[in-house]
């Protein structure tokens, strides 16, 4: 087999290592720059890619390594990553030279397929040129296994790097291991490996101590955050924003608001000034609590000190009044974004959308509808489905049907939210023969059910007096697969009450209670209510 030749990438480009530290090398980099088959920053789409790779290797003299690397790099950023390997492997088949940058870039093309067992293969060319392994080769590959869930696989990868010496891991690789970890639930492991780096050459920056207290925060480990916080002040590590957020974040968590406000102003006194993620964080924690009118009082503050909110804080704060049903704050709020010149998204609308639903204000909601449709961006299947419920609750089955079609006249397609709105709708109204009608179409497609569907259509027969019919859609769904959850063996169990079968209730609840549905309710308390819900 040709051996390939060997050469290095370094901060200039790729260039043979026996030009290394010549004049020479520049001027092959401007001879590849200036060539007429150059053409890759106009490469826009898989076909140009292409169409220049075949240009390139019928050229004589061949383009430059660096010419090559530079094309497949292009289309690694333009997510063709099979198209890479099929022109890597032409390459090879073609013995046009390759550099420890190229075979990085394949490594990294088979990991983003999630494919990193193929990236594993690529060891071997190196081997076969001469090509030493470096840390990125294997912080490509560490990065490809947590991707693909291989925790055990990455950390017994990352040992044997570490415990034979093939490389000495940097901060990147520490990075790729820990956010893996954390990312996975993994908040011990991500700890120790802080402790452990701590012990190396390589040591932790205020990057790697974020990771960390992000994790343990995440983690609900708020004690042991805050104690590495303190630790960081002891050593001296520079605190940044990001790391004033995630605590901020794990403490609005657990409502400790003094600590939280403490930190807060220290972010001021250290110049290390809140951004929107912090005021985003926070806004939102108090929110949760009800107390929107502080969230908004600290969006003022914040602007006060040069902070502008972007349309996320808005968001946040208007669903906000939204949830207290305080719908002109809300809509004052929304305006006073506008106003500022902050263009409102699809979210945005729908929050308020689904406020004035809420508060039964069905013109509202309609009128901001509109107004979406002439000055908005395009309304989404949670748009409709919110407005289509609202229609039902109002008795409006005339429009209803007529503004589904229109949902569907753009291309929309219904999801099981949306399903189950207008199951329920048409039984809601007393329109059972319709609501028939749609579940069996529902049912031939499969894809388009659920059980939460089947309890829709269960207690929508239940409440149109047609209790056969629910029972037997209830005993049929394990014969298709479905497993009754608590809600669809408290319809049937009230059904059968309600029809004065209380021993068949009892029945019921006994085989609720076998299958483990629930444990909450001891069976002779529950049959207690059983029989006084039938003697009332």
């Amino acid at each position: 087999m040709t051996r390939i030749p060997l050469l290095r990438y370094s901060c200039n480009g790729i260039v043979p290592s026996f030009f290394a530290n010549s004049h020479s090398a520049s001027a092959i980099v401007i001879r590849y720059y200036s060539s007429p088959h150059n053409n890759i920053e106009n490469v826009k789409c898989l076909d140009d890619a292409l169409s220049l790779f075949r240009r390139m290797v019928r050229t004589q003299p061949l383009p430059s390594v660096l010419s090559f690397s530079k094309l497949l790099k292009t289309m690694v950023n333009m997510k063709h990553y099979s198209a890479v390997v099929s022109l890597f492997r032409q390459m090879l088949k073609s013995d046009i030279p390759i550099s420890d940058y190229i075979l990085c870039i394949m490594i990294n093309s088979y990991c983003l397929m999630h494919r990193t067992d193929c990236g594993f293969s690529v060891l071997a060319i190196y081997l076969k040129n001469g090509i030493p392994f470096d840390v990125v080769t294997f912080s490509t590959l560490l990065r490809g296994l947590f991707a693909e869930s291989k925790i055990k696989d990455a950390v017994n990868l990352f040992k044997k790097l570490v415990r034979e010496n093939i490389c000495e891991p940097n901060e990147v690789m520490y990075s790729i291991v820990m956010n893996g970890l954390s990312k996975m639930g993994h908040t011990k492991k991500t700890f120790d490996l802080l402790r452990v780096m701590e012990q190396g050459s390589t040591k932790p920056s205020t990057y790697i101590y974020n990771i960390v207290i992000d994790a343990l925060c995440k983690g609900r480990m708020l004690d042991a955050a805050l104690s590495l916080f303190e630790e960081m002040k002891q050593k001296g590590i520079p605190l940044d924003i990001i790391t004033y957020n995630s605590l901020i974040d794990g403490l609005c968590k657990f409502g400790k608001w003094e600590k939280v406000k403490h930190l807060f102003f220290e972010t001021v006194n250290l110049n290390i000034y809140p951004n929107v993620r912090t005021l985003a964080i926070v806004t939102d924690g108090l929110c949760k609590e009800g107390k929107v009118e502080d969230a908004e009082e600290l969006m003022r503050h914040m602007i006060g000190k040069g902070v502008e909110p972007d349309v996320i804080n808005y968001n946040v704060i208007i669903d906000g009044y939204c949830l207290r049903g305080q719908m002109d704050r809300a809509r004052r709020l929304f305006d006073s974004m506008i106003n500022k010149s902050i263009k409102p998204t699809i979210i945005s609308y729908n929050i308020l959308i689904n406020g004035y639903c809420k508060k039964k204000k069905l013109d509202e909601a309609m009128h901001l509808f509109r107004e979406i449709s002439r000055n908005g961006p395009k309304p989404n299947i949670v748009t409709y489905s919110t407005i289509l419920q609202c229609l039902f609750e109002f008795g409006r089955v005339d429009f209803a049907p007529k503004f589904f079609a229109e949902m569907l006249s753009i291309g929309l397609k219904p999801d099981l939210w949306t399903n189950r709105i207008l199951l329920g709708g048409y039984f809601q109204n007393g329109l059972v023969e319709k609501a028939m009608l749609l579940f069996h179409e529902l049912e031939v497609k499969r894809e388009d059910t659920d059980i939460e569907l089947y309890n829709v259509l269960i207690g929508g027969l239940c409440k149109n007096g047609q209790f056969d019919k629910a029972h037997a859609f209830f005993e049929k769904l394990s014969l298709i697969g479905l497993f009754p959850n608590v809600i669809a063996y408290n319809i049937i169990i009230t059904g059968f009450c309600l029809n004065g079968l209380l021993d068949e209730a009892k029945d019921m609840l006994r085989k609720m209670e076998e299958n483990c549905v629930t444990r909450l309710c001891h069976l002779q308390y529950y049959c207690a209510w059983i029989s006084q819900v039938w003697q009332n």
